[in-house]
């Protein structure tokens, strides 16, 4: 558990422990209403009984926006449903706005999205690496509704999960499948693969885009995730941002054997090429990151 109100000793160090540990937090005391959580839930969900032929209309593919049905060829449980998702962008707009109410949705977004940026940037104190840029940085709202099912992998630096109730939630971690319990009104903050990067291999980092739902029951809020993803701009280049990053060492004209500087452990490479092979090649269990080493 971690409270924005403690005092920024208290506040990084539970970060510091929290990233590099588990690579997952509780967030508690944060400024994101329960009645406008209630309400973006209750839009979120209104999208889901919509007409296909509504849903295809307004939310065309756009990678990575748009509607999507996703069937699991490899399931052979009959009785498993395909997990349907909407990916919108931080305004949550739709083609036709008159069609439906989205204000409580969009202004849902808008605050965990506030949150979010803060959060990097304490964790970028915290961790020890350089803040990157509001203009590198965007948020894609990703609704899914479907039991025990991951759906499409995205790469983030930072994914929040407001939880409406208590409710057991499963994540994959570099530990390992972890079930976690989400406190009601607390934001499940996990860190994603691209924090993973940028602190050099320092965080830990959840696969997948956080709590995967378990229900106890049928109901639709059992099993809907809203999930706020800080994620980088497609033309954007991943690296890490240590401070202190040094090439190699050898290189050193000083000859000193210089303890606050390391060596980076990623080659820099492409958002767009990273995201869209994940995205598509499904690498949940295989760590996509592998092939950047040093």
């Amino acid at each position: 558990m971690i409270s924005l109100s403690d005092p920024t000793p208290t506040l990084h160090s539970s970060l510091l422990s929290a990233s590099t540990k588990l690579g997952f937090f509780h967030l508690t005391q944060h400024a994101v209403s329960s009645h406008l959580a209630l309400s973006a839930e209750s839009a979120a969900a209104s999208l889901f009984n919509l007409p296909d032929h509504q849903k295809k209309h307004l939310f065309p593919n756009n990678w990575p926006l748009g509607h999507e049905i996703e069937d699991d060829d490899d399931d052979d449980d009959e009785s498993s449903s395909a997990t349907e998702s909407f990916c919108l962008d931080s305004s949550c707009s739709a083609e036709s706005e008159n069609e439906l109410n989205m204000d409580s949705l969009r202004e849902f977004t808008h605050e965990l999205e506030k949150l979010g940026y803060e959060l990097v940037e304490e964790l970028a104190s915290a961790v020890g690496f350089e803040k990157p840029g509001r203009n590198e940085l965007c948020s894609l709202m990703w609704i899914s509704e479907g039991m025990n099912k991951p759906g499409r992998v995205y790469p983030y630096a930072l994914g929040l999960h407001y939880q409406i109730r208590a409710q057991k939630q499963s994540l994959l971690s570099d530990s390992g499948w972890a079930t976690v319990m989400r406190p009601a009104h607390s934001i499940l903050v996990t860190l994603g693969d691209i924090a993973h990067v940028w602190s050099n291999g320092k965080t830990k980092k959840v696969r997948g885009r956080g709590g995967i739902p378990i229900s106890s029951g049928g109901d639709v809020d059992d099993c809907m995730t809203m999930s706020l993803l800080i994620t980088l701009q497609l033309e954007s280049t991943v690296s890490p941002l240590v401070i202190g990053l040094v090439a190699d060492r050898e290189c050193d004209s000083t000859g000193d054997d210089d303890r606050s500087s390391e060596a980076p452990l990623f080659n820099s490479f492409s958002f767009e090429e990273y995201a869209w092979r994940v995205y598509h090649e499904r690498l949940l269990l295989k760590d996509p990151l592998i092939r950047y080493r040093v």
